[in-house]
Protein backbone atom coordinates (compact mmCIF):
# COMPACT_ATOMS: atom_id res chain seq x y z
CA UNK A 1 0.00 0.00 0.00
CA UNK A 2 2.63 2.33 0.33
CA UNK A 3 5.57 1.60 -2.13
CA UNK A 4 6.39 5.30 -2.96
CA UNK A 5 7.13 6.20 -6.32
CA UNK A 6 8.94 9.79 -6.98
CA UNK A 7 8.15 11.28 -10.44
CA UNK A 8 9.80 14.79 -11.78
CA UNK A 9 8.62 15.78 -15.39
CA UNK A 10 10.96 17.55 -17.87
CA UNK A 11 10.81 18.98 -21.24
CA UNK A 12 14.50 19.88 -22.26
CA UNK A 13 16.23 19.96 -18.63
CA UNK A 14 19.48 18.23 -19.90
CA UNK A 15 22.00 20.27 -17.61
CA UNK A 16 19.49 20.50 -14.65
CA UNK A 17 17.88 17.22 -14.76
CA UNK A 18 21.66 15.56 -14.57
CA UNK A 19 21.89 17.66 -10.98
CA UNK A 20 18.12 16.44 -10.06
CA UNK A 21 19.38 12.79 -10.77
CA UNK A 22 22.44 13.01 -9.14
CA UNK A 23 21.15 15.03 -6.33
CA UNK A 24 18.68 12.18 -5.54
CA UNK A 25 20.76 9.34 -5.85
CA UNK A 26 23.02 10.60 -3.16
CA UNK A 27 19.98 11.24 -1.38
CA UNK A 28 18.69 9.17 1.57
CA UNK A 29 15.46 8.96 0.13
CA UNK A 30 17.11 6.59 -3.07
CA UNK A 31 16.74 3.84 -0.67
CA UNK A 32 13.17 4.14 0.18
CA UNK A 33 11.65 5.18 -3.09
CA UNK A 34 11.31 4.07 -6.57
CA UNK A 35 12.24 7.02 -9.83
CA UNK A 36 10.45 7.44 -12.68
CA UNK A 37 11.21 10.59 -15.27
CA UNK A 38 8.48 11.20 -17.91
CA UNK A 39 10.43 12.80 -20.63
CA UNK A 40 8.22 15.03 -22.66
CA UNK A 41 9.46 14.25 -25.98
CA UNK A 42 12.84 16.14 -25.04
CA UNK A 43 15.22 17.29 -28.09
CA UNK A 44 18.35 18.68 -26.32
CA UNK A 45 19.55 15.18 -25.56
CA UNK A 46 17.73 15.19 -21.95
CA UNK A 47 16.25 11.27 -23.21
CA UNK A 48 19.99 9.63 -24.20
CA UNK A 49 21.29 11.49 -20.60
CA UNK A 50 18.35 10.15 -18.77
CA UNK A 51 19.15 6.63 -20.11
CA UNK A 52 22.50 7.38 -18.75
CA UNK A 53 21.43 6.54 -14.99
CA UNK A 54 19.35 3.07 -15.67
CA UNK A 55 22.31 0.67 -14.03
CA UNK A 56 21.14 2.97 -11.07
CA UNK A 57 17.97 2.37 -11.06
CA UNK A 58 16.47 5.51 -12.73
CA UNK A 59 13.41 4.61 -15.20
CA UNK A 60 11.46 6.72 -17.70
CA UNK A 61 9.08 7.04 -20.32
CA UNK A 62 8.66 9.56 -23.10
CA UNK A 63 6.52 10.64 -24.37
CA UNK A 64 6.80 10.70 -28.62
CA UNK A 65 5.39 14.24 -29.14
CA UNK A 66 5.59 17.16 -26.24
CA UNK A 67 1.96 16.78 -24.91
CA UNK A 68 2.35 19.41 -21.77
CA UNK A 69 3.02 18.99 -17.84
CA UNK A 70 -0.37 17.96 -16.85
CA UNK A 71 -0.30 15.02 -19.26
CA UNK A 72 3.09 14.16 -18.22
CA UNK A 73 1.87 13.99 -14.92
CA UNK A 74 -1.36 12.35 -16.12
CA UNK A 75 1.57 9.51 -17.42
CA UNK A 76 2.89 9.16 -13.86
CA UNK A 77 -0.29 8.67 -12.31
CA UNK A 78 -1.59 5.89 -14.79
CA UNK A 79 1.95 4.04 -14.43
CA UNK A 80 2.13 4.39 -10.52
CA UNK A 81 -1.71 3.20 -10.12
CA UNK A 82 -1.02 0.45 -12.85
CA UNK A 83 1.93 -0.94 -10.95
CA UNK A 84 0.41 -0.97 -7.57
CA UNK A 85 2.59 1.94 -5.84
CA UNK A 86 0.40 3.95 -2.99
CA UNK A 87 2.25 7.19 -2.91
CA UNK A 88 3.02 9.18 -5.71
CA UNK A 89 5.72 12.39 -5.38
CA UNK A 90 5.74 14.97 -8.25
CA UNK A 91 8.86 17.43 -8.18
CA UNK A 92 10.54 19.25 -10.64
CA UNK A 93 12.40 17.64 -12.83
CA UNK A 94 14.34 21.59 -13.02
CA UNK A 95 16.32 21.09 -10.09
CA UNK A 96 14.48 23.42 -8.26
CA UNK A 97 13.81 20.70 -5.59
CA UNK A 98 15.32 19.04 -2.94
CA UNK A 99 15.07 15.41 -2.74
CA UNK A 100 16.11 15.27 0.66
CA UNK A 101 13.09 16.78 1.58
CA UNK A 102 10.58 14.07 -0.09
CA UNK A 103 9.99 12.75 3.45
CA UNK A 104 8.74 16.14 4.54
CA UNK A 105 5.78 14.79 2.12
CA UNK A 106 5.84 11.30 2.40
CA UNK A 107 5.84 10.88 6.52
CA UNK A 108 2.43 12.79 6.68
CA UNK A 109 0.33 9.88 4.75
CA UNK A 110 2.28 7.19 5.86
CA UNK A 111 2.40 7.71 9.84
CA UNK A 112 -0.74 10.35 10.51
CA UNK A 113 -2.94 9.20 7.83
CA UNK A 114 -2.74 12.33 4.96
CA UNK A 115 -4.20 11.94 1.54
CA UNK A 116 -2.76 14.58 -0.02
CA UNK A 117 0.56 17.10 1.22
CA UNK A 118 1.11 19.80 -0.78
CA UNK A 119 4.90 21.27 -0.19
CA UNK A 120 4.80 24.63 0.78
CA UNK A 121 8.16 27.52 0.08
CA UNK A 122 6.36 29.68 2.29
CA UNK A 123 6.40 27.98 5.84
CA UNK A 124 10.02 27.24 5.74
CA UNK A 125 12.61 29.76 6.44
CA UNK A 126 14.24 30.39 3.44
CA UNK A 127 12.23 28.45 1.76
CA UNK A 128 11.98 30.78 -1.61
CA UNK A 129 16.07 30.81 -2.81
CA UNK A 130 17.98 31.37 -5.68
CA UNK A 131 17.12 33.48 -8.39
CA UNK A 132 13.26 33.97 -8.47
CA UNK A 133 12.09 36.47 -10.64
CA UNK A 134 9.81 39.29 -9.37
CA UNK A 135 6.51 38.04 -11.41
CA UNK A 136 7.00 34.64 -10.11
CA UNK A 137 6.93 36.56 -7.03
CA UNK A 138 3.60 37.77 -7.27
CA UNK A 139 2.34 34.70 -8.87
CA UNK A 140 3.21 32.46 -6.63
CA UNK A 141 1.62 35.12 -4.24
CA UNK A 142 -1.80 35.93 -5.37
CA UNK A 143 -2.44 32.01 -6.34
CA UNK A 144 -2.69 30.78 -3.04
CA UNK A 145 -5.50 34.08 -2.19
CA UNK A 146 -7.74 33.09 -4.97
CA UNK A 147 -7.69 29.25 -4.53
CA UNK A 148 -8.13 29.99 -0.81
CA UNK A 149 -11.57 31.75 -1.15
CA UNK A 150 -12.95 29.11 -3.24
CA UNK A 151 -12.56 26.25 -1.18
CA UNK A 152 -12.66 27.46 2.14
CA UNK A 153 -9.03 27.57 3.96
CA UNK A 154 -5.98 29.36 4.25
CA UNK A 155 -3.46 27.81 2.02
CA UNK A 156 0.36 29.27 1.15
CA UNK A 157 2.11 27.93 -1.80
CA UNK A 158 -0.69 26.38 -4.50
CA UNK A 159 1.87 26.93 -7.09
CA UNK A 160 4.58 24.52 -6.08
CA UNK A 161 5.21 21.44 -8.04
CA UNK A 162 6.73 19.39 -5.44
CA UNK A 163 4.24 17.26 -3.52
CA UNK A 164 2.80 14.20 -2.73
CA UNK A 165 -0.52 12.48 -2.52
CA UNK A 166 -2.50 8.54 -2.34
CA UNK A 167 -2.91 7.29 -5.46
CA UNK A 168 -6.26 5.81 -4.12
CA UNK A 169 -7.81 9.36 -4.62
CA UNK A 170 -8.12 8.32 -7.75
CA UNK A 171 -10.91 6.01 -6.91
CA UNK A 172 -13.09 8.73 -7.28
CA UNK A 173 -14.47 9.28 -10.48
CA UNK A 174 -15.28 13.01 -10.02
CA UNK A 175 -11.45 13.75 -10.02
CA UNK A 176 -11.46 13.25 -14.11
CA UNK A 177 -7.82 13.83 -14.94
CA UNK A 178 -8.96 12.89 -18.34
CA UNK A 179 -9.88 16.06 -19.42
CA UNK A 180 -8.11 17.30 -22.46
CA UNK A 181 -8.17 20.95 -21.04
CA UNK A 182 -5.88 19.58 -18.14
CA UNK A 183 -2.51 18.58 -20.43
CA UNK A 184 -0.41 21.74 -19.65
CA UNK A 185 -0.19 23.47 -16.02
CA UNK A 186 -3.85 23.30 -15.46
CA UNK A 187 -3.78 19.36 -13.95
CA UNK A 188 -1.42 20.59 -10.88
CA UNK A 189 -4.19 22.87 -9.37
CA UNK A 190 -6.94 20.88 -10.39
CA UNK A 191 -6.07 17.74 -8.32
CA UNK A 192 -5.03 20.46 -5.33
CA UNK A 193 -8.82 21.86 -5.44
CA UNK A 194 -10.00 18.67 -5.84
CA UNK A 195 -8.59 16.95 -3.12
CA UNK A 196 -9.35 19.92 -0.85
CA UNK A 197 -13.26 19.86 -1.76
CA UNK A 198 -13.60 16.39 -1.38
CA UNK A 199 -12.64 16.73 1.94
CA UNK A 200 -9.48 14.19 1.71
CA UNK A 201 -7.23 14.86 4.33
CA UNK A 202 -5.16 17.59 3.48
CA UNK A 203 -2.29 19.74 4.69
CA UNK A 204 1.16 21.79 3.87
CA UNK A 205 4.38 21.33 4.81
CA UNK A 206 7.91 23.18 4.52
CA UNK A 207 9.81 22.70 1.71
CA UNK A 208 12.55 24.50 0.03
CA UNK A 209 12.16 25.68 -3.83
CA UNK A 210 15.42 27.53 -4.81
CA UNK A 211 15.43 29.25 -8.38
CA UNK A 212 18.51 28.50 -10.41
CA UNK A 213 20.84 31.59 -11.70
CA UNK A 214 19.40 33.21 -14.68
CA UNK A 215 22.07 32.05 -17.28
CA UNK A 216 20.54 28.35 -16.78
CA UNK A 217 16.89 29.82 -17.23
CA UNK A 218 14.22 30.48 -14.74
CA UNK A 219 11.50 28.21 -16.07
CA UNK A 220 9.34 27.13 -19.11
CA UNK A 221 6.01 28.40 -17.83
CA UNK A 222 5.16 31.84 -20.13
CA UNK A 223 3.96 35.31 -18.23
CA UNK A 224 0.47 35.89 -19.36
CA UNK A 225 -0.34 32.41 -21.13
CA UNK A 226 1.76 30.20 -18.50
CA UNK A 227 -0.40 32.39 -15.48
CA UNK A 228 -3.90 32.10 -17.19
CA UNK A 229 -3.05 28.04 -17.33
CA UNK A 230 -2.66 27.77 -13.48
CA UNK A 231 -5.27 30.01 -12.70
CA UNK A 232 -7.68 28.68 -15.24
CA UNK A 233 -8.34 25.50 -12.92
CA UNK A 234 -9.46 27.50 -10.00
CA UNK A 235 -11.88 30.35 -12.17
CA UNK A 236 -13.35 27.18 -13.66
CA UNK A 237 -13.90 24.95 -10.89
CA UNK A 238 -14.72 27.84 -8.19
CA UNK A 239 -18.14 28.68 -11.07
CA UNK A 240 -18.51 25.31 -11.87
CA UNK A 241 -17.80 25.86 -15.73
CA UNK A 242 -15.62 22.80 -15.42
CA UNK A 243 -16.05 19.59 -13.03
Amino acid sequence: MNRILVCPVAFNENVKLKSAIERFLKSPARDNVDYLIVDDASTDGTTGMIRGFAAQGIQTIRHERRSGVGAAIRTAIKYAIGRGYGILVIMAGNDKDNPDEIFRLVDPIVREGYDFVQGSRYLSPNGAGGDMPFYRKVATRLHPVLLSLFVGRILTDTTNGFRAFRLSIFENKAINIDQKWLDHYELEPYLLYKAIAFGYKFKEAPVTKIYPPQKLGYTKMRPIVGWWSILKPVIYLGLRIKK
